[in-house]
Order: C-alpha cells, then structure tokens, then sequence
C-alpha cells in the first residue's frame, strides 16, 4: 500500500498581503481590547494610586468581593439596572423594527438617485458626536432662547423647563437614539436585500405575487440570518448603553438622574466620586452579564433554528 505524499503548506505572497492587511487591526485589538483585561484586577482591591498604573495595582490592597458587595447594596444600583435594561429592551426592539421597514422601503424606489439621497440623508446623523448633538439639542430646549419653548409661547402654550422635568425624556431619549443609529442598521439590511437572487422575484410575479407577497414570503424569510445576527448582539449589549446619549444629551441634569442614569453613566459618575474599585467592579458585572447574555440568545436560537446561530 503506498502512502500519500503529505504537501506541506508554504507561506505564499497572498498570505503575507492579507497578514499585512490583517496587522493593523490585529494591533488595536491587543492594545485597546486585550491589554486592558488586566485591569479587571482593580475590581477586586482596594485600588490606591501611589505612582505609576502598574506599581499602583501591585501595592493596592487584596479585598476579595468587598467592591461587589457595595455596588449591590448601593441604593442606586436596582435603578440604574432597571434604567439601563427598560430603555435597551425598547432600543432593541425599535432597532431592528424600523431599520428593517426603511430598509424594504428604499429596496423599493425605481428612482434609484433618489434612494441613493435618503441612504445619505438617513446615514448621517450616525456619523455625528453626541457632543455635537447635544449642543443642538440644547439650542432645542433651552429654557431662555430655545426653539421649542419659542414655538410653545408664540402658540399661547406655557414654556417648560425641559432640563428639569423628567417626564418628557424617556421618548425623547428612545427617539434620539433611534434617529442617530437606524441608517447604520438600514444600510445593513439593505446590502442583504441587494444581493438576494433577483430570480427568485421573476418567478414569484409569473406565479402572480403581488409586492406585499413578494416581501413577506421572499424578502423578509430571505434576510433572517442577518436579522437574527443583529438581534444577537444587540441582546449582547442589554446591559451595555450608549455614554454620550445618557450623559451629553441631558448635560448631567441633576433633575433627571432618576430617568437617564444607566450602568454606563453610573460607573463613570462613580469614578468622579467614589473608588474606583466599585467602578471596575460594575464594568466587570456588566461584561459578564452581556457575555452570559449573547450566550444565552445564542443557545436560544440554536434551539429553534441551529443554522441561524453565530456559534
């Protein structure tokens, strides 16, 4: 019996262009994502700085779960938790819901020019800081020379103090975020409505199916990979918010603190005053909470539809 030749595989000149394309990415990952693991240590000591980051951490005193047990008997803590997952579930819902709908929507303009213009005018706002929106917004609702009250006092309205009164801010907040981030998630499931196989729709009108049809029965089924990916990761991030919605928007009202401080507000707030073992404490729980959470989902899916999960 004669044995077959084992080819080694050689290093080739298109392995070391996609390395070299590779590398720069691969760098970030490890100085920006990686490295600053080691700092997970700090939620469990008594973190006191006495010269440099690394001395700091050795020297600082070993306190078990102590930073643990006072963020959780915090009476802020339940607040913030209930905050960050209430206005993440409704994110997470609206966030699939519309993209999805302008996503079909645009698919559908003959005038591809003008799809092409409601892509950039959608896609925009994506691109803007919250401190730059903040500063509209604040042009918006200022009490004195803002917009809003303008309009109210020219109608006859009484003018509100919109920094102040926390009523208006949940959907308010859900519209922001909303505004800010579906072109992101339309330009998504755009690209995989484009490449689906346009024969399929030629068959489909032969067989006399109307546009409703047609997107309920082909393109819809067709884009449920992707929908369930996206769906995936933002349940990964329940527990995770967007900093610069929560705290630039509301410019750190102290009237609104109950309404728009969630983990990722809390645990900065609790940088500026408190240790910063319970902050390195509350990011470690929201880490592993999101991480058990995108575990979950996935083992959730996988158990309905196995080729529709990420692992």
């Amino acid at each position: 019996m004669v044995k077959e030749k084992t080819v080694k595989k050689r290093w080739t000149k298109d392995d070391l262009q996609f390395s070299l394309l590779a590398l720069p990415t691969t760098v970030w990952y490890i100085l920006f994502c990686y490295l600053p693991m080691f700092g997970v240590i700090i939620a469990f000591k008594d973190y006191r700085i006495t010269g440099g980051f690394l001395k700091s951490v050795v020297e600082s005193k070993w306190i078990g779960l102590e930073n643990f047990k006072f963020l959780l008997s915090s009476p802020d803590i339940w607040m913030v938790v209930r905050n960050t997952l209430a206005y993440n579930g409704v994110m997470l819902v609206l966030g699939v819901a519309i993209p999805i709908t302008l996503a079909l929507v645009v698919s559908e303009l003959y005038n591809k020019a003008a799809a092409k213009v409601y892509q950039t005018i959608l896609f925009f706002p994506y691109f803007l800081s919250w401190v730059v929106i903040s500063t509209l917004v604040w042009g918006f609702l200022s009490y004195d020379m803002g917009m809003a009250n303008s309009i109210l006092t020219d109608m006859g309205l009484p003018a509100h103090r919109w920094y102040m009164e926390s009523k208006f801010w949940p959907g308010f907040l859900i519209f922001m975020s909303q505004w800010k981030g579906i072109g992101y998630g339309m330009v998504v499931y755009l690209a995989a409505i484009t490449a689906q196989d346009k024969s399929i729709y030629e068959a489909a009108i032969i067989d006399g199916a109307n546009k409703w049809q047609q997107i309920w029965s082909l393109t819809i089924p067709m884009m449920k990979t992707i929908i369930i990916l996206m769906f995936i990761m933002a349940a990964g991030h329940i527990f995770y918010s967007d900093f610069g919605l929560f705290y630039q928007v509301p410019r750190d009202s102290n009237s609104l603190y109950n309404t728009v401080t969630t983990l990722d507000v809390y645990v900065y707030k609790q940088l500026k005053s408190s240790t910063t073992g319970m902050a390195a404490a509350a990011a470690f729980l929201q880490a592993v909470t999101a991480c058990l959470m995108t575990l979950l989902v996935n083992w959730i899916v996988k158990k309905i539809d196995e080729e529709s999960a990420m692992i």
